[in-house]
């Protein structure tokens, strides 16, 4: 059996398409669908869902953050795989099947699926968004190619039940995770075809709060983990790394002078992280924060 959760903040508008997602696709195995949220709006949308599908299970979250959340839906859960998702995003059909696939060989202890971003890449936002995501789409099937460790992405990923009890507080549990596997000795999978597929941050408020906030979670990945036996992929240096790809990527002198602006904004968020966590101490912690235009 196979438990999927979908965690949530506030997203009554866009839960609905996220559960639909899952109930639609042909699924070869038995499951359950855990919604989680805090919010009773967010929940009474999942109610709705719930009433004509039994599989359907609602969750309220305390409202303390994702990572506690999940802490306590994990001991209420049956199944072997656990399969992660986000009630602002929505799967391809046929994802659920793609991801068990790799479970079929005992030793892979976690698989992250593809995001995909939900712009087109005409505008800047929706530039910048196809270009990380394919960066990361790059680097994860090259890990995976070549049976390195690689990170998950949170927006869908799964791993094997009674291997890892709990998630720490003040780290990403999608990146984290991985470590805890991969220290055990299982291999990390990618599934590309397993897509989840994305709303991005369209104003440079949301965009660069989205990404601190994302960054400063990777900061405390040494309190748990020997980076020395598996290198984070997300760093300034891992990035610094790619300027290759900054100047392959564009194909028109808009995007070209896009990409250049991609380079400072990320500049610019690498700086703030350094300073919030090395000089003000200003640690990543679990609790929900909303970013609108994501929505």
């Amino acid at each position: 059996m196979i438990s999927i959760i979908i965690t949530s903040f506030k997203e009554p508008d866009t839960i609905g398409k996220c559960i639909e997602s899952v109930i639609s696709q042909r699924i070869d195995h038995d499951y359950e669908l855990i919604v989680s949220a805090p919010d009773i709006e967010t929940l009474m949308v999942a109610k709705s869902y719930r009433d004509l599908n039994s599989r359907i299970k609602l969750f309220k979250d305390p409202g303390k953050g994702k990572s506690y959340a999940l802490n306590l839906i994990f001991k209420k859960l049956k199944g072997d795989v656990f399969i992660l998702t986000d009630g602002d995003v929505y799967m391809s059909d046929g994802s659920i099947n793609a991801i068990m696939e790799h479970f079929r060989d005992s030793n892979v202890g976690c698989v992250t699926g593809r995001p995909v971003p939900q712009e087109d890449r005409n505008d800047q936002y929706g530039y910048w968004a196809n270009f990380l995501f394919d960066a990361a789409h790059n680097l994860r099937k090259n890990l995976f190619v070549n049976n390195k460790f690689l990170e998950c992405s949170g927006y869908l990923w799964a791993f094997r039940n009674n291997v890892v009890s709990n998630l720490p507080l003040d780290v990403a549990e999608d990146t984290v995770m991985p470590y805890f596997f991969f220290e055990k000795d299982y291999k990390i999978g990618y599934e590309e075809n397993a897509k989840v597929y994305v709303k991005n941050a369209d104003n440079w408020e949301d965009w660069l709060k989205q990404k601190i906030r994302t960054s400063k979670a990777h900061e405390t990945l040494n309190k748990y983990v020997n980076l020395e036996v598996a290198k984070k992929t997300k760093s300034f240096s891992n990035e610094s790394k790619g300027l290759k790809y900054l100047f392959t990527y564009p194909k028109s002198p808009k995007e070209f002078y896009w990409t250049l602006k991609l380079i400072v904004a990320r500049l610019n968020m690498w700086i703030r992280v350094f300073y919030d966590t090395k000089i003000k101490n200003k640690q990543y912690a679990d609790a929900w924060e909303r970013v609108d235009s994501t929505k």
